[in-house]
């Protein structure tokens, strides 16, 4: 099972969505692949397997290291990451897989912190970790740093690396991800020997904030990766919490604009508790459940493994151009139900003619 599964999630074009509602149509990861021929013949570009001897050199890997992998069908899957759209098919675990289940928040903040700003993340860290809280961050210099190192001295933390669990960033972080690793655990959505690249850290994001029940804020530039991960907890519902600082200091300014929109002042543990809810506001557009009750049973016949075209397509379709737009605007225009959009959708992805995009977005492939 864990081969067919790894092997489904590593294969080009199979993004988050897709490779939900394959798994929710045949039920079973072998299966699923051997409907991809079938589906390929749909694509200008056909859906290629991670061969079979590269998964199980991988699988070998991880073990060797003592890590695990967790896919979304796994009942340790984090239960919050799994209400994304875009949540990632499988993560790779070091450590404690079990805290991913736990009540978490995260502490984000600029990689060029201040003395100041990484002593508050760090007492802000190790003040909610000993209130029972598993402190999620993403490993990087500064307030990441200091969030992780406070919580170790409170509790357990949580580490989401850009890269394969085998590649920490920064480099000089790698003893600390060791720690990390032994008393909370370190986890990553690539592939074991992944380079962290620019493209990766808004896919880290997602996570960090996607882990969470809130986002807190400890100096944020106004252009930057922190602000990313506060909007995409303000995307999936979660609470978003801000440190104020100098308006005088550039990386004080995005913190407080947050703050300006509506994100909690925090200056203490006691400003996150008093505000964190014990689930997020509500469930996102396109949730687990409903997206498999959507799912058509599969062709009794065999002759089309996702069934027949689904209606509203044609009108999905001119709805989306070559530039992304949000799948809200598509569903306000159209005349299809959540559940109904997500299933044309994910078929059209299938069919190459569309892609799903983190963010909860779309646009058309350019051979669509």
């Amino acid at each position: 099972m864990t081969l067919a599964l790894l092997r489904l999630a590593r294969t080009d074009g199979i993004g988050p969505l897709t490779f939900r509602r394959l798994l929710a149509r045949h039920r079973d990861p072998e299966a699923a692949l051997a409907a991809l021929p079938a589906l390929s013949a749909k694509r200008s570009t056909p859906y290629v397997p991670q061969p079979e001897s590269e998964a199980r050199r991988e699988i070998a890997a991880l073990a060797k290291r003592g890590g695990r992998f967790v896919f979304l069908d796994d009942p340790l899957y984090p239960p919050l990451l799994a209400l994304l759209p875009d949540a990632p098919p499988v993560l790779a675990v070091l450590g404690d897989a079990s805290l991913l289940a736990a009540p978490a928040v995260a502490i984000v903040g600029a990689r060029n912190a201040s003395s100041a700003g990484r002593r508050v993340a760090e007492e802000l860290a190790e003040a909610l970790a000993a209130k029972g809280l598993t402190i999620v961050s993403g490993l990087a210099r500064g307030i990441d740093t200091a969030a992780h190192e406070g919580a170790l001295r409170g509790g357990p933390t949580i580490a989401v690396l850009p890269g394969g669990l085998d590649v920490p960033y920064p480099p000089e972080n790698a003893g600390l991800a060791g720690r990390i690793a032994e008393r909370g655990a370190v986890i990553a959505e690539s592939p074991l020997g992944t380079a962290p690249l620019n493209r990766h850290f808004p896919r880290r994001n997602r996570i960090v904030a996607g882990l969470s029940l809130g986002v807190v804020v400890v100096e944020a530039a106004h252009r930057s990766g922190t602000l990313i991960t506060a909007r995409l907890a303000l995307e999936h519902g979660r609470e978003v919490f801000a440190v104020p600082g100098s308006p005088l200091d550039p990386r004080c300014r995005g913190a407080n604009d947050l703050i300006r929109q509506g994100a909690h002042l925090t200056e203490t543990a006691e400003d996150v508790l008093e505000h964190l809810p014990e689930s997020p506001r509500a469930a996102p557009l396109f949730d687990p459940a409903r997206m498999a009750s959507a799912a058509p049973e599969a062709a009794g016949d065999g002759s089309d493994p996702l069934g027949p075209p689904l209606e509203g397509a044609s009108e999905v379709l001119e709805l989306i151009g070559l530039s992304p737009v949000s799948v809200d605007e598509v569903l306000r225009r159209c005349h299809l139900t959540a559940p109904e959009l997500q299933a044309v959708l994910t078929e059209l992805e299938l069919e190459g003619r569309v892609e799903l995009l983190p963010g909860h977005r779309v646009m058309r492939s350019a051979n669509g």
